[in-house]
């Protein structure tokens, strides 16, 4: 039996190991379309906990928080009751009130080939009236230092 590695940050780039269980399944055995976004959520929680920014401090020490703004989805393959899977993700743009994110989903052993892409824009919202609030600046040098790393990363080492 093989158990999954613990997340890590490498090249810019946050790796979250995760596996299907019955529960994100369907009748066939086929993970269900919404247990990626489930996935990916996780995925980016444990990355700013990996950046030592979790979002747990955003809301008790700032008062703010990230809300899902928008989500693309592209489902280019699937995953399989019992698979091991990787989601990989990726800072693409950092604003001052917004993130934007590349999260890709990938068989554990095949981690070339995408099964699933979502392109993830979050806002950072006031928990006071949900309305846009700055990042706070801990969160934004760290998000900036991960889009540094991962645009400094050559394609190849990706």
């Amino acid at each position: 039996m093989k158990l999954h590695p613990p997340a890590e940050l490498r090249n810019g780039r946050h790796h979250y190991a995760v596996r299907v269980y019955y529960e994100d399944t369907d009748a066939g055995g086929v993970a269900y379309h919404a247990s990626y976004l489930r996935f990916a959520e996780r995925a980016r929680t444990e990355a700013l906990r990996h950046l030592g920014v979790p979002h747990s401090e955003m809301t008790t020490q700032h008062g703010v928080m990230f809300m899902v703004r928008r989500v693309k989805v592209d489902y280019l393959g699937p995953a399989l009751l019992d698979d091991s899977l990787v989601v990989i993700t990726e800072p693409l743009a950092i604003r001052a009130a917004s993130v934007e994110l590349r999260q890709r989903v990938v068989r554990m052993e095949q981690q070339e080939r995408n099964l699933v892409v979502l392109e993830v824009l979050l806002a950072c919202v006031r928990l006071s009236d949900q309305r846009p609030g700055r990042l706070p600046a801990r969160w934004r040098e760290a998000l900036r230092a991960m889009l540094k790393e991962f645009e400094a990363t050559p394609i190849e080492a990706q």
